[in-house]
């Protein structure tokens, strides 16, 4: 009776007639800053690559996936449904059907749950779900003006419909459109935006490049210590092989001092050392009912449980996901912070993770916003980000969300706890939480 009262809290998450769903393998190429190695690949490659490894690591026959989904936020417009481009040029048998899902930040977690709701449903057994991003090559478009004329000169029969219509473009018409990291219903750069959130949560500078710089240090250290398992080795094509992230730079508090505001200047927090770089990169994670794994000989890593998708005010709420998230989770879940060994959230920006610690930290923001009778709580920094995040291994915006739920249940595995956290906010003001339980070693 005694043993109950002790191992109340730390009871199993499964359910009566709901089907067990398992992480059993998670693999990401190594996060490059944009323009680097990379640079003259095209987005399936990455994703390619990260598949094949996938199938490397697990064994996996070609043809016993039943789905295959990925995440993606900026299209190559060639690619533009990329997961199947990939699984083909991955070798997966042409039976599978695949399909590309985006959700800005998050769009590798709405590739993962889609994958757990087709098993959920008895749909699939074994899903295959990844995100990629490349940013080293983005779509650039002639202004509407340009595209309006070049279309009708398509159309153009005669030699003087062509000759006026060429005579009616002026040099303003061929200013280029570059695809930004912006709002579209507020027209506001992200940065931007986390620069206000800072501010409004009375973030200084100082603590946001102590959170910075905390990041790339704990990056390093499990790099250094070989605990970023899920990295596999890419040959890139005339190039060299490529086997670790390279974003990783612990500088100092004094150099990141010296650098300016990014976005609101002069006087604003947010700079280029606070925040996450353009990054390209690919993931994939293989995710099967339980029976089916344990059938197949996996053993798998961890149980995908309870997950939620949050949706705020994207003028002054956009990056709060993690806020609204978790309170939400824990309660679909039954459990509370202190339930929790592992938490990863996605680092956007230094100022944005703040500003959710703050957010989490206060009575008011919990009554006044979420309906609640106190605050949500913090995560203690002992259980937070522990082997670097976003602001350091690099955030490829399609693929985060793999190597958030992977590192978890590594971080799980290592750290010998049982319950872990992801939490992530995204464009739109969107943000995602889940809760993920430990394999029983």
């Amino acid at each position: 009776w005694n043993l109950n009262v002790q191992t109340k809290s730390k009871k199993t998450l499964a359910r009566p007639g709901v089907k067990n769903i398992v992480l059993v393998e998670g693999v990401r190429t190594p996060f490059l800053l944009s323009g680097t190695t990379y640079a003259d690949l095209m987005p399936h490659d990455l994703a390619r690559a990260a598949l094949q490894g996938l199938l490397h690591r697990t064994g996996l026959p070609k043809d016993a996936v039943d789905y295959i989904i990925y995440g993606t936020v900026i299209q190559e417009v060639k690619t533009s449904n990329v997961a199947r481009e990939a699984a083909l040029g991955a070798g997966f048998s042409d039976k599978i059907p695949a399909h590309t899902v985006t959700m800005a930040c998050i769009s590798s977690n709405q590739a993962m749950t889609s994958a757990v709701g087709l098993i959920a449903a008895g749909q699939c057994d074994a899903v295959v779900a990844g995100g990629v991003e490349f940013m080293s090559d983005v779509p650039i478009r002639h202004s509407r003006k340009m595209r309006k004329t070049m279309l009708s000169l398509n159309k153009a029969k005669t030699l003087g419909q062509r000759l006026s219509l060429i005579g009616s473009i002026r040099l303003a018409h061929l200013s280029p459109e570059l695809p930004a990291v912006a709002e579209f219903s507020t027209a506001e750069t992200m940065g931007h935006s986390a620069d206000r959130l800072a501010a409004a949560f009375g973030v200084s500078r100082v603590e946001q490049d102590e959170f910075a710089l905390r990041s790339h240090t704990l990056a390093k250290k499990a790099q250094d210590a070989g605990l970023l398992q899920d990295v596999i080795s890419f040959k890139v094509p005339g190039r060299d092989i490529v086997s670790k992230d390279n974003g990783i730079r612990p500088s100092s508090m004094e150099q990141m001092g010296k650098l300016k505001a990014a976005f609101v200047k002069p006087h604003g927090t947010v700079t280029a050392a606070n925040s996450s770089f353009l990054t390209d990169g690919a993931s994939a994670v293989l995710v099967m009912s339980e029976e089916k794994a344990l059938a197949m000989g996996y053993k798998p890593k961890a149980y995908l449980r309870d997950f939620v998708y949050v949706s705020q005010d994207p003028k002054d709420q956009l990056l709060l996901g993690p806020t609204y998230g978790t309170p939400k989770v824990l309660e679909r879940a039954g459990l509370s912070m202190s339930d929790i060994d592992v938490f990863e959230f996605h680092e956007a920006f230094a100022g944005q993770i703040m500003a959710n610690l703050k957010a989490m930290d206060s009575d008011w923001f919990g009554q006044t916003y979420l309906g609640r009778k106190s605050k949500v709580g913090t995560p203690p920094m002992e259980k937070f980000n522990l082997w670097g995040g976003s602001l350091s291994l690099g955030h490829p915006f399609g693929a985060t969300g793999c190597r958030l739920v992977t590192t978890v249940a590594h971080r799980l595995q290592k750290e010998g706890g049982q319950y872990g956290l992801v939490a992530a906010c995204a464009a739109g003001g969107q943000g995602h939480a889940m809760v993920i339980e430990a394999y029983p070693q």
